[in-house]
């Protein structure tokens, strides 16, 4: 399975200039239905594709934490906010905040998130392929292409059904 998963992120690379024209043209004009749809193929595509397998968004990428995550995550592990910032939390250059180190100092060998009922909102709604408004956040998921295989898989499969759904309507014409 992990070669599959490597597979599908090597794929995705090769692919990045088609998937960024093709999401270029969802953002400017998105086809009815669209969130419905990516709604669709995110829940399938998990059904098929076990993040434990991978977890390489944890590995590789720092997720922006909110207040409210840090104070989330520092009373689980009966932390004050002020030592769990410290010990965990970088400022970015915007003020933003995310984890100081990637891989996350969270994940388990397992590739278990030791943290993961109390994770960041950032983590929970990774990878954004279910998101409301999904055309708007074109360069985030070209990016999560390469990051995350489920993200690939997705856009390859919306890719195919737009592909299908527009050569019907071009025979009914």
């Amino acid at each position: 399975m992990e070669d599959e998963l490597k597979d599908i992120q090597d794929r995705a690379k090769d692919l990045k200039l088609e998937n960024k024209k093709f999401l270029n043209r969802l953002q400017k004009k998105p086809p009815k239905g669209l969130d419905l749809k990516m709604h669709e193929l995110h829940e399938e595509t998990f059904q098929e594709i076990d993040c434990l397998n991978c977890a390489n968004c944890c590995k590789t990428t720092v997720p922006i934490i909110t207040d409210r995550d840090s104070e989330r995550i520092a009373k689980h592990l009966k932390m004050k906010v002020y030592d769990f910032e410290t010990k965990y939390v970088a400022i970015e250059n915007d003020n933003s905040k995310s984890f100081k180190t990637a891989p996350c100092e969270f994940l388990a060998a397992d590739n278990y998130c030791l943290i993961y009922d109390v994770r960041p909102k950032a983590c929970s709604e990774y990878p954004h392929t279910n998101r409301k408004k999904f055309h708007k956040i074109s360069n985030i998921t070209l990016e999560n292409t390469i990051v995350c295989p489920a993200t690939s898989v997705i856009i390859d499969k919306l890719k195919a059904y737009l592909d299908k759904t527009q050569k019907k309507s071009n025979r009914r014409r």
